[in-house]
């Protein structure tokens, strides 16, 4: 019964046709599914009875149903695995609806199988999505497809190597770039790169040439077993081909025989630093050439530029160095005072590099002989000239120290007499600034003694506006050995000469100041009491 019902249902969906389809269809398919109009085709999608389901949908896109099958692809990932296709794509919304639809940039390509990284990640879709790079010939016609692409590198890129190499590029290559090849391991290659090949260019070895109309590097088919299959044989096989029984793979100019090579037995004999130097620095050419080697400036360049040549002849370079490096020298003091400048006192200890290297290079002539030619002359203008005439230091100092002074200071207005002679030059002629700087002063200077010491007595002893401390004291110390009691109005006797002078001379304080005061009254009573 229930078949009959069915059948009279389609009989009168065929008959009526189009004056009921509106009626019956929920709306117009879209574009995709445009040639599915009209209730004829209803049981292409649906099952009577039933809703659509993903079996009727997989029966016409095929190949998605393969990739499905063999659990491939975006629609066996965990965000539709198990749905029903009319979940995200249901139809009947109108011919313009866009029946897949999702948003291109935040799509996680990952759910695919294929993760895009590096520089995969910065690909547009239309890239790659494209119908060249789609073998199946159905899909390659369908402008709009995702599908049909495959995860191997030669189906998108071109296979450069031409078959000559694994289809798997991802054992030399990564998916940042194809140049270089941080993969690739040579000593994992037939040939492994040792010393000096390790440094050559790989184009050296791997030529590129022309191979079916195309740029071709080769990697495979290379003869490696011998050293001439890449080396010329510059001997003209006069020693064999093999190469390694002299020569090493650090370089054909180390030889392997060399470590056993007596050089001494030649007529020159290798020492210190001359060991170590490499057998083509010195031989440019052949082992077997002659080579002078009487003098040094035979193979060295004369640094000094003839600055010791004397009447156009050098003197040897064992004259001052010796085989131990050019930096170490043996020139002597006693050599340098045979010189027209003899080392004396602290200049014997000065580095040879504070007055012959003052700018990059070494100078040992025209350097200057005079102190002023080395040393600043911080008295200039200061000091009288007259008292070192040229500016010559030596007139006050010595060369064992700058505050080692000889000044014989009675040529001036002033002569050193008593403590006065060991009191330092500093102490009159240098006054020291706020700043920590000092100021010289050497002219016109005050030599009365107020200018340097201060009158204690505050006046007491002045006569026409000057103390002279000369009429009681010496230079010696301050104690007052000319001083005579009795010159004075009140002579000492009898008793007074034996008075201690501080019960007649007693301190006192004015304006804060503490002095002894020597202008007392002569008057007994002013002393004694009555």
């Amino acid at each position: 019964m229930k078949f009959y019902k069915v059948i009279f249902s389609v009989l009168l969906l065929a008959f009526f046709g189009g004056k009921i389809s509106a009626q019956i269809s929920p709306g117009e398919l879209s574009k995709g599914h445009s040639k599915l109009e009209g209730v004829s085709n209803c049981t292409k999608c649906h099952d009577l009875g039933n809703k659509v389901t993903n079996n009727k949908c997989l029966d016409c896109h095929k190949e998605l149903k393969e990739q499905i099958t063999k659990a491939k692809g975006y629609h066996i990932s965990k965000n539709v695995k198990g749905k029903q296709c009319a979940t995200c794509h249901n139809d009947h919304h109108g011919k313009t609806f866009e029946i897949i639809k999702w948003d291109k940039n935040k799509f996680n390509h990952e759910l695919t199988g294929y993760a895009l990284k590096n520089a995969h990640a910065k690909k547009k879709c239309a890239d790659c999505h494209t119908s060249k790079y789609i073998s199946a010939p159905k899909l390659k016609l369908n402008k709009s497809t995702f599908l049909g692409l495959k995860s191997k590198c030669i189906s998108c890129h071109e296979d450069v190597h031409q078959k000559t190499l694994s289809e798997n590029c991802n054992d030399c290559h990564n998916d940042n770039k194809f140049k270089p090849t941080p993969k690739f391991n040579h000593d994992k290659a037939k040939y492994k790169l040792e010393g000096k090949h390790q440094k050559v260019d790989c184009l050296k070895c791997h030529k590129v040439e022309d191979r079916a109309g195309k740029k071709f590097q080769v990697f495979t088919n290379l003869p490696f077993s011998k050293c001439t299959d890449c080396h010329t044989d510059v001997h003209n096989n006069q020693f064999g081909q093999n190469c390694t029984q002299c020569h090493s793979v650090e370089s054909f100019l180390t030889l392997k025989k060399q470590n056993n090579f007596d050089h001494n037995k030649t007529k020159y004999k290798l020492e210190e630093k001359h060991i170590i130097v490499d057998c083509k620095s010195c031989h440019k050419g052949k082992f077997t050439a002659p080579l002078k080697f009487g003098k040094c400036v035979d193979c060295h360049k004369d640094y000094h530029d003839n600055q010791f040549a004397k009447n156009g002849v050098l003197p040897d370079c064992s004259t001052c160095h010796d085989l131990k490096g050019f930096k170490s020298f043996s020139y002597t003091i006693e050599q340098h005072n045979q010189s027209t400048f003899s080392l004396n006192g602290a200049h014997q200890a000065t580095p040879c590099f504070d007055c012959h290297k003052k700018t990059d290079k070494w100078a040992f002539r025209a350097i200057g002989k005079r102190c002023v030619d080395c040393h600043s002359d911080i008295h200039k203008d200061i000091i009288n000239t007259k008292y070192y005439l040229e500016n010559e230091c030596k007139s006050c100092h010595s060369e064992e120290s700058w505050r080692a002074i000889t000044f014989d200071h009675s040529k001036t207005k002033f002569e050193l007499l008593g403590v006065h002679k060991t009191t330092t030059c500093r102490k009159c002629h240098f006054t020291e600034n706020t700043d920590k700087t000092f100021q010289q002063k050497f002219l016109n200077i005050d030599v009365s003694c107020k200018s340097c010491h201060e009158d204690v007595h505050l006046k007491q002893f002045e006569k026409n506006s000057e103390t002279d401390c000369k009429l009681c004291h010496e230079f010696e110390n301050w104690k007052a050995p000319k001083f005579d009691h009795n010159t004075t109005q009140f002579k000492l006797v009898d008793k007074h000469a034996n008075v201690q002078c501080i019960k007649c001379h007693k301190p006192l304080l004015q304006n804060n100041v503490s002095f002894i005061n020597y202008k007392i009254s002569i008057k007994c009573e002013s002393c004694h009491s009555s």
